[in-house]
């Protein structure tokens, strides 16, 4: 529906360009209601002038008529001011849609008619202000949208540094699992060759490694009887030495 009105509104000149999505659509079809509502009205007060015309000029001729057979009257009879004069008061008799040419209909038809400017130019207001309401509505969703294809092309453009850091980490890692192979290699090899030279196994990397975890937990399990056997320390070395150091703490409690 809003394609065919776009079509129709611009009348073979080419559709501007803009974002197709739901809020625009949403926006647009909005101001194609408001267009075509304004437009129905037109259209209806239009066809209405044309009846009244049609009425109207109906009305006149008949109303020649009699004049011209009862009472003679023709319109070469007058003046051309007067002739001007009179067309002046049909036409106006025929644009205000009176019954009759009394100025008591002319004043309650020109009310009429004032009314009803007010009343479609209030209208129109308040059309243009809802137009103008929605083209900024369409205007800030455009602003949003511009920010958020700001935003996407900053997220894939991080992406994409955070893709080539991972990559050349990925590169570091893989060369050094490979050295770190290649180390392992080289030094069973030299232990190998060591061995074969005659080298304890105890001074071998693997031994003394073996050596330390073990002399490790030696001293985790010592950790506590070094404790234990510190509290001794401050204990007398004979019983009569003790009898006086608990002589002294019960003088002093």
């Amino acid at each position: 529906q809003v394609t065919l009105w776009l079509k129709k509104l611009f009348a073979g000149v080419p559709v501007p360009h803009y974002e197709v999505n739901e809020r625009t659509v949403d926006i647009l079809h909005e101001v194609m209601e408001c267009n075509e509502e304004r437009e129905k009205d037109v259209r209806l007060l239009i066809e209405d002038m044309k009846d009244q015309t049609t009425k109207y000029e109906a009305e006149a001729d008949y109303w020649h008529k009699i004049i011209g057979e009862s009472l003679g009257f023709i319109e070469g009879s007058l003046s051309q001011e007067a002739m001007d004069d009179l067309l002046e008061l049909v036409q106006s008799a025929i644009d205000l849609e009176v019954e009759n040419t009394s100025l008591t209909s002319f004043y309650s038809a020109i009310n009429d008619m004032t009314s009803e400017l007010y009343e479609t130019k209030s209208k129109n207001d308040k059309m243009e202000l809802k137009l103008k309401t929605l083209m900024k509505k369409m205007t800030s969703a455009r602003m949003v949208e511009k920010h958020l294809e700001q935003d996407v092309k900053k997220l894939e453009k991080s992406q994409a540094a955070d893709k080539a850091k991972a990559e050349i980490r990925s590169k570091n890692l893989k060369f050094l699992e490979a050295k770190s192979k290649d180390l392992k290699i080289r030094i069973k090899s030299a232990e190998d060759k060591l061995v074969a030279s005659g080298l304890d196994q105890s001074l071998t990397h693997q031994a003394l490694v073996t050596l330390s975890e073990d002399l490790a937990a030696l001293h985790k399990k010592t950790e506590p009887l070094k404790k234990e056997l510190a509290s001794y320390y401050d204990l007398p070395p004979s019983i009569p030495l003790a009898r006086v150091t608990v002589e002294e703490a019960r003088k002093k409690l």
